[in-house]
């Protein structure tokens, strides 16, 4: 409540104290989460196992890929998520770790994977031409976790990190 008898000036500034009072008081707007990168991890299931993935989307993050990198978790890869079905080829230009790549259809399902070798530039392509991600995993991973062609993606788990990282999962051929 305001006095009547304070002076005009004193209301008016009673007025704007009363309102940023109130505004203090409300919740804040929601703050929008900042878009993630290509550095950012995701938790994505394969074969029903927990893999952490970095996630390359554009031409840059795909050409660079695991280039230079000396480790990887056990449980970690990066999984490259391309517009179109197509078929798929890798190199291991500047790639100093031995890596497993498994290429998948746009369902999720695995058709293929294939050893990769440390600085090995002879491509590994793939067999079937209908192929939308590739997930490179340490050498290994997939038949120590008995994830074999057939095995699937999370695609639900891929549409919330494609959220996250600021494009939409249709764009993708991934509708919910």
């Amino acid at each position: 409540m305001f006095r009547t008898d304070a002076p005009r000036w004193w209301r008016a500034g009673g007025v704007a104290l009363a309102l940023l009072a109130a505004a203090c008081g409300r919740a804040p707007a929601e703050a929008t989460a900042p878009t993630k990168t290509v550095s950012d991890w995701f938790a994505i299931r394969v074969g029903g196992q927990p893999v952490r993935m970095q996630i390359a989307i554009s031409e840059a993050e795909m050409a660079r890929g695991l280039m230079e990198r000396r480790d990887l978790g056990p449980e970690q890869g990066m999984l490259f998520v391309y517009r179109e079905p197509a078929p798929q080829s890798f190199w291991m230009r500047d790639t100093p770790l031995p890596l497993d790549i498994g290429f998948f259809a746009r369902s999720g399902e695995l058709a293929e994977v294939y050893a990769l070798y440390p600085f090995d530039e002879t491509p590994v392509r793939s067999r079937g031409a209908r192929l939308q991600f590739a997930l490179e995993m340490n050498q290994g991973w997939y038949r120590a976790h008995g994830v074999r062609p057939g095995a699937r993606l999370d695609l639900a788990d891929l549409r919330a990190a494609l959220v996250a990282r600021g494009v939409a999962p249709a764009d993708f051929g991934l509708a919910p």
